[in-house]
C-alpha cells in the first residue's frame, strides 16, 4: 500500500509539471492566435475585433498571465476546455474531441496490442528456441522493418495496395463518406477496409521491437536456477516455457508497453496525417498549423494523463506478477 501512495504521489506531481509545461510552452512558440486569425481572414476583419472574438472564446491575451494560469488548472480539472479558435472556430474543444478520440483508440489501440501480443508471442518461441529457423529469420527481418519511417511504409503500402491494384483497398479517410453512418454492414464493412493500410503501417514499423526485447529477455531468464530448478523437476516444456520463463521474461517489457498504451491517445501523427485519418493525431497537427491554444493544451493534457495512467497500472501489474516486488514494497 506504501509503494503504491508513494507512486499515486509521483503521479500527481508529474501531471502538475507537464501541466505547467502545458500552458508555457504553447505561449512561447512563434506567433500567436491573433496572427493566425488575421491571416485566415485576409485582413477583412480588424485586429481589434479579432481579440474581442478570442476573448468570446475563452482566450483572453490581455489577462494577467499569472491569473490566466490559474484560470487554465482551474479548466483543465474541471473539463471546461473551451472552444476551438482554429479551423473549426467557435466549435467546443470536448466535441472535437470526443469525435476523434474513437477513431484513434479504433485504429492505434488495437495495432499497438495486437504488435505487442504478436511480438512477446514470437519472441518468446525464438528465444526458447534458439538458434532454429524462427529465431535465424523473424527478428532480423522485423527489426528491419520496425527501423522504417512511419510514413514511407504507409506511402509504399498506398502505391502497392491502392495505385498499382486500382483501389484494391482505400488510402484516405476513415470510411467511405457516401454511406451513412451508422451499425449497418455496409458502414462497418468500410471502416475496416479504411483501417487496413494504417493499421498495416503501424503493426509492421513496431512488432520488431517487442519481438527482439523478449527474445533477448527469454534467452537472459532461461538462465536462472530456478528454470534449471524446473527441469530437474521433471515439468513440461510447455510449463517451463510460460510460467517459469515468459512470466519473468515479459516484465520489463511492461513498461514498454504502459508507455505505447499511453502514446494510443495522441495516435499516430504522420500515419494519421498521410491517411488523412481523422483522429487525435490529425487534430493535434491542424491545432498547431493553426495556433488553436485551447485544442493543443486539452490534447496535451489528454496525453500526458492517458501516459501517467498507464505506467500506474504498469506499476499495480508488476506488483500482481512479481513477488519480489511485493516483498520489496
Amino acid at each position: 500500500m506504501r509503494h503504491l501512495l508513494r507512486r499515486l504521489g509521483f503521479f500527481l506531481l508529474t501531471l502538475w509539471a507537464a501541466l505547467t509545461l502545458n500552458f508555457f510552452i504553447p505561449r512561447f512558440m512563434p506567433g500567436s492566435p491573433v496572427t493566425a486569425l488575421h491571416d485566415r481572414t485576409r485582413g477583412k476583419v480588424s485586429p481589434a475585433a479579432l481579440e474581442q472574438m478570442l476573448t468570446s472564446f475563452g482566450f483572453r491575451p490581455h489577462q494577467n498571465i499569472g491569473s490566466q494560469y490559474l484560470d487554465y488548472l482551474g479548466n483543465m480539472v474541471t473539463g471546461h476546455w473551451g472552444l476551438s479558435i482554429g479551423q473549426t472556430l467557435g466549435e467546443p474543444v470536448t466535441t472535437l474531441i470526443g469525435q476523434a478520440l474513437p477513431w484513434t483508440l479504433g485504429l492505434v489501440g488495437i495495432a499497438t496490442v495486437l504488435a505487442f501480443v504478436l511480438g512477446t508471442l514470437i519472441g518468446v518461441l525464438a528465444g526458447w528456441r534458439r538458434g532454429g529457423r524462427l529465431d535465424t529469420v523473424l527478428p532480423p527481418v522485423f527489426v528491419v522493418t520496425s527501423a522504417l519511417p512511419y510514413f514511407w511504409v504507409a506511402l509504399l503500402l498506398i502505391l502497392v495496395f491502392s495505385v498499382w491494384t486500382g483501389g484494391l483497398l482505400p488510402s484516405d479517410f476513415n470510411y467511405d463518406n457516401t454511406i451513412v453512418p451508422g451499425f449497418s454492414p455496409g458502414f462497418v464493412s468500410s471502416v475496416l477496409q479504411h483501417a487496413v493500410l494504417p493499421g498495416a503501417t503501424l503493426l509492421v514499423t513496431s512488432i520488431g521491437g517487442w519481438i527482439l526485447t523478449m527474445r533477448n529477455n527469454m534467452i537472459t531468464v532461461l538462465a536462472e536456477d530456478y528454470v534449471r530448478m524446473g527441469r530437474a523437476k521433471g515439468l513440461s516444456n510447455r510449463r517451463i516455457m510460460y510460467d517459469y520463463a515468459a512470466r519473468n521474461a515479459i516484465l520489463p517489457n511492461l513498461s514498454g508497453f504502459a508507455m505505447s498504451l499511453g502514446f494510443v491517445i495522441s495516435g499516430a501523427i504522420l500515419v494519421e496525417y498521410v491517411f488523412n485519418y481523422p483522429g487525435l493525431g490529425y487534430l493535434l497537427y491542424n491545432a498547431v498549423q493553426n495556433v488553436d491554444y485551447p485544442l493543443m493544451q486539452a490534447l496535451f493534457m489528454l496525453f500526458t494523463v492517458a501516459v501517467l495512467a498507464a505506467v500506474l497500472v504498469c506499476d499495480i501489474a508488476t506488483l500482481w506478477l512479481d513477488p519480489r516486488a511485493r516483498a520489496k514494497g
